[in-house]
């Protein structure tokens, strides 16, 4: 393997690793072994040169000052953040003592492993540590934090993650943002949108709050939380109604459609405006536009998906395209996402066969608080690694008491000592992606990249394939999959249909290599049937609603305000909200509320204002205007734990589970709102 990390000078190729959908290929400039610049790769097909300023700005990250460098035992209270340094030998035996001690007391599951994407290398994020945990036998995390409700609607209707190529959308006349605020989570969806716009294509927005991407619109449409289905269904009974459906396409490629033609007729553009909050003339003006107007696309966000009827509301959505035919017309479709494409042989990546007890017990990373404090036998454990619950997670103060438990022994694996590394007992340090060796998969886009060393490791550092084989060394096991190369994973995990003629050869000489991808109706979807299932027999076998239907968010009336706390444009989740250079360029943050609601309220903007509910309470300046419908209150991003700042918006989402996927509902919580007294 050429080594980029020996070379001290030069210009490099890399992968962006963040949990974004554009994944960009990227140069790194290095001068005596140290990066100075990283822009982006013009090179690469789909994202040509352009990066974020998230990335833009990576090196304040790798370079920060208060990176860790070497591992640390805690030595005053959780929660306090007092460490002292020790050497990753005692790190590496406290671990192993004490969990072969909860192995043989409590048994195996008394372990939680909690990790989700916060380097989206395969390798680092659900390789050696799957491996390894399965092995153990500890409680398995079901993650489910980000796009499964979404994605599990997606499949019933077209049977799983398979969209249009992006690169097709420069051709669509019709851009339809639904839910997605594609300038701060997806800018080369917006680059593909605008070259789109030169060729004569409308931008329309749907959101509840009119963002970066609802000001570029050339048509943005405010909805109130949750009731996106009831907006889809409206449509359809309006294309249904006006004869804008293809007839022909539903006959030969869906099941169902005769049975939804008479579903949504209860889904009159009256009805509908009462539950939206939008114009009966848009509703009107919008399905006319979407039936009239080929080729059309909707890309899907994550932001609807995050509701308890969030499924649902997916699967909705993605019934549209299909009666307007727009499936077999390029740059026709929509996406919601598309890793199914680019799929890798997980089993041979994670190695579910080591793990013995195929009953373990698995428990939903969204309901952490509740499984800390509550699980039957109780969780002695907790190793953390690429998250951040303490920030993160729904429900955060209770994620946090969980934390704080004496009994729990906890591990965290990070870059910086994070909310939650300040709960551990020990804590690792973790290199950056552009230290490791990995491969990557967009899921949106429709390319295989690699990630080779571009940089040596910082301090004394280790990735998470490095933990895990010093783990199952300590451990004592012996299985040859706990000891493989990092070459060899990747290429068992590579070999795959989908992934036909792309191998590590070929990623190690050419850095990024594009999947031969079919459209989704060239073949049988992977629904029971074949075909778009706008009916699903599954969804009736499971208790749900067969065809797409409106179900109210679950009520917390004693609460005025829907809340819902949104991405920010300079950090991902956490990441970059404890580093400076992100936090300047972001200042605060700010609950956008509208005029008539903030009047009512005796607030004006700028002013600060206590948000809260019977899960927590944040303090936030205001930002009054009519970004958001009367109503509905919006906050971006989430931000470290800053002095006494009351930043954790978190504190105040619910853990319910939504309807479809296991998934989260971070939207669908209620606050209210009050002015804070001068003093």
């Amino acid at each position: 393997m050429n080594s980029f990390a020996d070379q001290p000078t030069g210009i490099f190729p890399s992968v962006c690793s963040l949990d974004c959908p554009d994944q960009c290929g990227l140069l790194v400039h290095k001068e005596n072994g140290k990066i100075i610049k990283i822009e982006g790769d013009p090179n690469h097909p789909v994202t040509q040169g352009n990066i974020c300023n998230k990335v833009r700005n990576m090196t304040h990250r790798i370079y920060d000052h208060e990176r860790l460098q070497y591992p640390l035992k805690r030595v005053g209270p959780k929660g306090e953040g007092r460490f002292e340094q020790i050497s990753w030998e005692e790190a590496i035996e406290t671990i192993a003592k004490k969990w072969k001690s909860l192995i043989q007391t409590d048994g195996p599951e008394s372990i939680l492993p909690y990790s989700f994407y916060g380097n989206m290398g395969y390798l680092n994020a659900e390789g050696m540590d799957r491996r390894f945990f399965h092995r153990m036998g500890a409680s398995l995390l079901d993650r489910t934090i980000c796009s499964s409700a979404g994605s599990k609607g997606y499949q019933y209707t077209m049977g799983g993650s398979f969209g249009i190529d992006p690169e097709e959308t420069i051709h669509s006349k019709l851009i339809i943002l639904w839910g997605i605020n594609a300038v701060s989570t997806n800018m080369h969806q917006v680059v593909l949108a605008q070259k789109a716009r030169k060729n004569g294509a409308k931008i329309v927005v749907i959101d509840v709050h009119k963002n970066q991407t609802g000001r570029m619109a050339d048509w943005f449409i405010p909805i109130l939380p949750g009731t996106d289905t009831a907006l889809a269904l409206g449509m359809m009974q309006i294309l249904f109604a006006e004869n804008m459906t293809d007839n022909d396409f539903l006959e030969k490629y869906t099941v169902g459609h005769e049975e939804l033609r008479e579903h949504v007729k209860q889904f009159d553009p009256a009805s509908v405006s009462a539950i939206t909050g939008i114009p009966v003339e848009d509703i009107y003006k919008l399905a006319r536009m979407y039936g009239e107007t080929s080729p059309s696309f909707i890309r899907i966000g994550n932001g609807p998906q995050h509701h308890d009827n969030g499924g649902m509301i997916v699967r909705s959505i993605s019934c549209l395209p299909a009666l307007t035919g727009q499936w077999l017309l390029q740059g026709g479709g929509a996406i919601k996402g598309n890793g199914q494409h680019l799929t890798h042989d997980a089993n041979k990546l994670q190695r579910p066969d080591l793990l013995k007890n195929k009953n373990t017990r698995i428990i939903n990373m969204n309901l952490l608080g509740k499984a800390l404090l509550e699980a039957d036998p109780p969780v002695k454990s907790l190793f953390v690694y690429g998250s951040n619950p303490a920030v993160v997670a729904p429900s955060s103060n209770k994620v946090r008491k969980g934390l704080a438990r004496d009994d729990l022994f906890i591990v965290v694996h990070d870059l910086f000592l994070t909310e939650t590394a300040k709960y551990a007992d020990i804590v690792l340090p973790a290199t950056s992606s552009l230290e490791n060796t990995d491969f990557y998969k967009s899921y949106w886009h429709h390319y295989v990249q690699l990630q080779q060393p571009v940089i040596e490791k910082y301090g004394e550092s280790k990735s998470n394939f490095e933990v895990f084989q010093l783990l199952s060394k300590a451990m004592g096991y012996e299985d040859e999959a706990l000891y493989e190369t990092e070459r060899q994973m990747i290429s068992d995990a590579l070999h795959t249909p989908y992934l036909k003629g792309i191998d590590y050869e070929r990623l190690e000489k050419e850095q990024y290599v594009k999947a031969n991808v079919s459209p989704p109706l060239t073949k049988k979807l992977l629904t029971p049937s074949g075909k778009i299932e706008l009916y699903s027999e599954q969804l009736k076998i499971k208790g749900l609603p067969p065809l797409p239907t409106y179900t109210p968010l679950v009520e917390e009336d004693q609460f005025k305000f829907h809340f819902v706390p949104a991405p920010n444009h300079n950090f991902l989740n956490s990441t970059f909200s404890n580093n400076d250079k992100h936090l300047s360029l972001e200042k605060e943050p700010r609950l956008h509320i509208n005029s008539k609601d903030a009047e009512k309220l005796g607030v004006e903007d700028g002013e600060t204002v206590l948000i809260w509910n019977n899960r927590g309470q944040c303090e936030l300046k205001a930002a009054v205007g009519e970004n958001v419908l009367s109503g509905v209150v919006v906050t971006q991003g989430l931000w470290a734990d800053v002095s006494e700042k009351k930043y954790l918006v978190n504190s105040l989402t619910p853990d319910r589970i939504a309807d479809m996927g296991g998934g989260a509902t971070f939207f669908s919580g209620r606050v209210n709102v009050e002015k804070i007294a001068k003093e």
